[in-house]
């Protein structure tokens, strides 16, 4: 799939930056470039010692921001495939900051179309998150109108060749800013601060983040959010495997945040195919033929009604199978 082509990463220095970076240099050696994209100059200095140019030639870092358009067009000079996941994530920063949310996550995602189109890019794929489904904070929002905007750039693309879809999952297992590195850290202050005992989310590791990406890239027609069948966890569940002993201090639900999560509205369920390990949201504006979408994929329309919630859902982490997963993500020493 990638032999000979050049692949660029925005937002290249974060937690799924990373990972697919050394996933694509240790599985396809045979890609012309791999270009990481991102404004931190010292993280794409740390991402250097930890793939050596003499070891990775491919590996090219480019500083640069995504609301810089500019360097947009520079960055994607001779780049066959973009992976667009630099975005203002931290829903307190973003409900603290909203206009520059909106710069980042919605007016760069606007750039990198337009720079992806004007470059010969082939195919580009999105990287959305839970919460831009019925969104209830910024970060959620400024997510879903980035949604819209690469499924509706199929639309406009003329005859150029090239397909943008989208991929939507849940809480990434250890990323930064996220609850389980934040337990780790309370667990020595003997005292664990619970938003709400009800609270669930969607988990998924970033090695599955990285899959899923992958197999859009794969098999996008154009338009397509890909969602994933993950588990859900409890978060009183989450704080048993993590500091046992603790006790918990029940805070309130912070601005902006959910009880339970969801990746797939009732309303989106009109539209939505359901294949083995995935499901997938069609475009709601026909973009080619849906019975030879599902009949290329062996897939089915979802029932009426359904929806995919973290409070609904069928698979679930008991409190054993999220410490094993901590242990084997994270550090096998954090819960010693």
């Amino acid at each position: 799939m990638f032999t000979g082509k050049s692949i660029l990463v925005t937002g290249g220095t974060g937690t799924f930056g990373k990972k697919f970076t050394e996933r694509i240099l240790s599985a396809y050696p045979e890609i012309e470039r791999l270009v990481i994209f991102s404004r931190d100059e010292l993280k794409q200095s740390e991402m250097s010692y930890r793939f050596p140019e003499e070891k990775f030639p491919q590996l090219r870092l480019f500083i640069g921001d995504v609301r810089d358009k500019e360097r947009l067009y520079r960055a994607m000079e001779g780049v066959d495939v973009v992976v667009h996941s630099a975005a203002l994530k931290q829903v307190p920063a973003c409900e603290y900051n909203p206009f520059e949310a909106i710069k980042t996550n919605i007016l760069g995602a606007q750039n990198v179309i337009e720079a992806a189109i004007d470059r010969g890019v082939k195919k580009v794929v999105a990287l959305s998150t839970d919460k831009a489904a019925a969104p209830i904070n910024l970060y959620g929002a400024t997510k879903l109108c980035s949604d819209k905007l690469f499924v509706a750039a199929n639309n406009f693309k003329g005859n150029r060749e090239i397909k943008f879809s989208v991929v939507r999952y849940g809480n990434v297992m250890g990323s930064r800013g996220s609850v389980i590195p934040y337990f780790l850290k309370k667990r020595a202050d003997g005292v664990i601060p619970i938003t709400d005992e009800r609270m669930t989310r969607f988990n998924i590791t970033i090695e599955e983040g990285v899959e899923l990406v992958l197999y859009a890239l794969e098999h996008m027609w154009g338009g397509e959010i890909f969602v994933p069948k993950i588990p859900s966890y409890r978060i009183t569940d989450l704080a048993e495997a993590i500091a046992p002993g603790c006790r918990r201090e029940i805070v309130g639900i912070r601005a902006g945040e959910k009880l339970h999560e969801e990746m797939i509205t009732e309303t989106d369920s009109l539209n939505t195919i359901e294949l083995t390990k995935y499901y997938v949201i069609l475009p709601s504006a026909q973009l080619w033929d849906v019975k030879e979408f599902i009949g290329a994929f062996g897939g089915k329309p979802c029932a009426p009604g359904f929806k995919y919630s973290s409070d609904t859902n069928n698979d679930w982490l008991g409190v054993e199978t999220i410490r094993e997963l901590i242990k084997r993500h994270l550090d096998p020493l954090c819960l010693a």
